[in-house]
């Protein structure tokens, strides 16, 4: 993830905190200072709105706003060419760190699917 983004999700999760205390805001200042203004001011601008500055994407969808992203997004992202901006809802996009594999198939590797008429085969095989 782009460092920028990474400042602005550790940003984004201390301002979202209810506890306010004074170690907190030093570090919010101090990641603030860190941001380039044009990203920060767009990032403001969505919190005077009542937004989050930051979504991630997940199966190719903004959970900001539940709108699907077109791919050549996620493929910069992925390649963290540049950083993007949801065209529906405005938040900067970033993909979280993957713990699991998204292809369905690579889920199902290494379990045995059995058809209708052919279990009797599958036991004999094992």
């Amino acid at each position: 993830m782009n460092e920028s983004l990474q400042n602005l999700l550790k940003l984004q999760t201390l301002e979202f905190d209810v506890i306010v205390e004074p170690e907190m805001e030093k570090l919010v200042n101090e990641l603030r200072a860190r941001i380039a203004p044009p990203i920060l001011a767009h990032y403001d601008r969505l919190l005077a709105q009542g937004k989050k500055g930051l979504a991630a994407v997940r199966n190719q969808v903004c959970t900001g706003c539940h709108i699907r992203v077109p791919r050549a997004f996620v493929q910069a992202l992925m390649h963290q060419d540049d950083i993007q901006i949801c065209e529906n809802c405005g938040c900067y996009l970033y993909l979280p760190e993957q713990t699991e594999p998204e292809n369905p198939r690579a889920r199902m590797a290494g379990k045995v699917s059995v058809t209708p008429g052919r279990s009797k085969e599958l036991l004999h095989a094992v």
